[in-house]
C-alpha cells in the first residue's frame, strides 16, 4: 500500500489537456502532463485493496469491468509513488505489451472499477500508466530484447493492429521466428490508420515498430493475405498461421438516398486524413475534405467522435453527430449501473470539447433516427431527415426503437459519415481457409483456445470477438501467442 490514508488525504488530479480551440488548429496529441511529484501523490491515493477490481477485467453488462489484460496496477502505483519508476516500467511490462498505446487510447475500465471510486473520484491509473512508459523512453530504459535462441520455428501473422502485434511480440519472445503481413503501406493497423494523430501520434506507434523489428520481428507491408499471397500458400510456408486482420467490414445503412454522393464510411474518411497527413501533410489533397460543409456524424460512438474530431481540423461549417441512446444521467445510477460497471455517465470526449469551443454547445444529438438523405439536382447530399426515438419492449418481449410522433426534423448537411460499426472480418481469406464463422460472421475459435477448425490455424481479436477495444485486443494477442507456442513446442514458456 502506498499509504493508508491516501485516498483520503489527496485529491484526484488529471493532465490539464491543451485548450481546445487551440489544438483544432494542429493534428498534435492534445494531452499534456503532470509533474513527476503530482504523479507520486496520485499513486499515494491506490488503497490496494483486498481484491482488486481494477485489473480483474471482465464483460459487464454495461461494458468491460476492469483491466482485460490484468495490469497490476496497485503495485506499479505503489513503486511510483516510492520514485521507483524503473521498477514500476518492469511491472508494467509483465502484462502489457504496449502501454504507450494503451495509456492514450484506452477508455479505462480500470478506473471504473477502481475501489475509491466507491466513495469519491477513482485514480488517475491510465495517466500514471502512460507516464511510467514514457519516462521509460525517455530513460532510455526500453531497448530491444531479442530472445537468446530461436526454436526454429516459423509463425505467420496476419494482421499488424494491437492483437497481431502483441502475438507477434509474445511469440518472438518465445523464439519463434515471427512474420507480420500488413495489407496498408505502414504497419499498425487501426492504431495507425484508424485513430486520429491527435490521439495517438504515429511516432509513437512506429518507435515501437522498430522496437519489434529489432528484437527480430519481421513485417511485410502492401500484402493482403487471399490476394496477393494465397492463403494455402502460407500454410505451406509457416508452422502455424495467426489471423489478427480485425473486424474491417462495415455494417451496412440502406436508407432512402444512401447512394447520395458526400456520404462515406467513417473509416474512409479517417483513413484518408491519416494517410495524407503521414504522406504529405496533407498537401497532396488526396482526402475527403469537410472544408466549409455542414457534417453529420451517424453513430455516437468513440468512431463517431474522431470523425468530429477530424472535421474541426479540415474546417468544417458545422457538424453534429446522431446516436440513438439516450443523453446519459450525470451521475451513476446504483440500481442500473452499479460498481463495479463500467459508469455510464454524461462526459465530453475531446472532440465534444473541441465543438463546444468552437460552436458554443455539445454538438450530439441523443435518441434520434435518420429517416432518409435528400439531395440536391445533381445528386449531391443537401440535407437529413430525422425523428426522436423511445425504447420500448414489443409484443415478443425484444426492446426495439420507436419513432416519436411529431418530432421529426431536417438538418443542412453537404457530408455524411457512417460511425455504426462493424458487421465483422472480410471474408475473402476466412473463405480461402475454410474456417467455420459464428453467426455475427466473426471466426469461430473455442474461448480461451483460439483454435479453428482448421490445423495450424488461430484466430484473435475483432476478427475473433468481434469490433472491442485496444486492450481486449492486446489481450487476445498475448492468449493466442500462448495457444501457438504450446502447440509449437507441446508447453509454453509465456505468461
Amino acid at each position: 500500500m502506498s499509504t493508508p490514508t491516501g485516498f483520503m488525504e489527496f485529491q484526484r488530479q488529471l493532465p490539464v489537456d491543451r485548450s481546445p480551440a487551440e489544438r483544432v488548429k494542429d493534428w498534435e496529441e492534445f494531452h499534456k502532463h503532470l509533474e513527476e511529484e503530482e504523479l507520486q501523490t496520485q499513486g499515494a491515493r491506490c488503497m490496494d485493496c483486498g481484491t482488486p477490481y481494477c485489473h480483474t477485467g471482465i464483460d459487464m453488462i454495461g461494458g468491460t469491468s476492469g483491466c482485460p489484460i490484468h495490469n497490476l496496477i496497485p503495485e506499479w502505483n505503489n513503486l511510483v509513488y516510492r520514485g521507483l519508476w524503473r521498477e514500476a516500467l518492469e511491472r508494467l511490462h509483465k502484462t502489457n505489451n504496449f502501454p504507450e498505446f494503451t495509456g492514450r487510447v484506452c477508455p479505462a475500465p480500470c478506473e471504473g472499477s477502481c475501489t475509491v471510486g466507491l466513495i469519491g473520484e477513482p485514480v488517475t491509473i491510465k495517466s500514471i500508466e502512460q507516464e511510467i512508459i514514457d519516462k521509460g523512453f525517455e530513460e532510455g530504459w526500453v531497448v530491444p530484447e531479442p530472445p537468446e535462441k530461436r526454436t526454429g520455428r516459423r509463425v505467420a501473422v496476419v494482421g499488424s493492429g494491437p492483437a497481431g502485434l502483441a502475438a507477434a511480440a509474445q511469440l518472438n519472445k518465445a523464439g519463434h521466428s515471427v512474420t507480420v503481413y500488413e495489407r496498408a503501406d505502414r504497419i499498425g493497423g487501426l492504431l495507425t490508420y484508424g485513430i486520429p494523430s491527435m490521439k495517438l501520434d504515429k511516432g509513437v506507434v512506429q518507435r515501437r515498430v522498430d522496437l519489434l523489428a529489432a528484437e527480430g520481428v519481421e513485417f511485410v507491408v502492401n500484402t493482403e493475405i487471399g490476394k496477393d499471397i494465397a492463403a494455402k500458400q502460407l500454410m505451406e510456408d509457416y508452422d502455424a498461421v495467426v489471423l489478427c486482420g480485425g473486424a474491417t467490414k462495415p455494417r451496412e445503412f440502406n436508407i432512402e438516398g444512401s447512394d447520395l454522393k458526400g456520404i462515406h464510411y467513417a473509416m474512409d474518411y479517417l483513413n484518408g486524413t491519416i494517410k495524407s497527413l503521414l504522406d504529405s501533410g496533407l498537401e497532396d489533397g488526396n482526402y475527403l475534405s469537410a472544408k466549409d460543409k455542414d457534417v453529420i456524424v451517424i453513430g455516437g460512438g468513440d468512431t463517431g467522435s474522431d470523425c468530429v474530431a477530424t472535421a474541426l481540423r479540415h474546417g468544417c461549417s458545422s457538424v453534429t453527430q446522431f446516436g440513438t441512446h439516450k443523453k446519459a444521467p450525470l451521475q451513476r445510477d446504483p440500481i442500473a449501473n452499479p460498481w463495479p460497471q463500467f459508469p455510464n455517465v454524461y462526459t465530453l470526449d475531446y472532440a465534444h470539447e473541441e465543438a463546444k469551443a468552437l460552436f458554443g454547445s455539445d454538438p450530439r444529438e441523443f435518441s434520434i433516427m435518420t429517416t432518409k438523405f435528400v439531395g440536391d439536382e445533381e445528386g449531391n447530399l443537401k440535407e437529413l431527415h430525422t425523428v426522436q426515438i423511445e425504447r420500448i419492449v414489443d409484443e415478443t418481449g425484444r426492446k426495439v426503437y420507436q419513432p416519436i410522433p411529431g418530432t421529426e426534423k431536417a438538418f443542412p448537411a453537404q457530408m455524411a459519415f457512417i460511425a455504426i460499426g462493424f458487421d465483422g472480418p472480410e471474408q475473402t481469406l476466412v473463405e480461402q481457409l475454410g474456417l467455420e464463422t459464428d453467426r455475427r460472421s466473426n471466426v469461430k475459435a473455442p474461448y480461451g483456445k483460439y483454435t479453428t477448425n482448421v490445423d495450424k490455424v488461430f484466430a484473435a481479436g475483432d476478427m475473433r470477438r468481434g469490433q472491442s477495444l485496444v486492450v481486449w485486443a492486446i489481450n487476445e494477442g498475448r492468449e493466442v501467442a500462448r495457444e501457438v507456442d504450446k502447440y509449437l513446442m507441446g508447453a509454453t514458456v509465456l505468461v
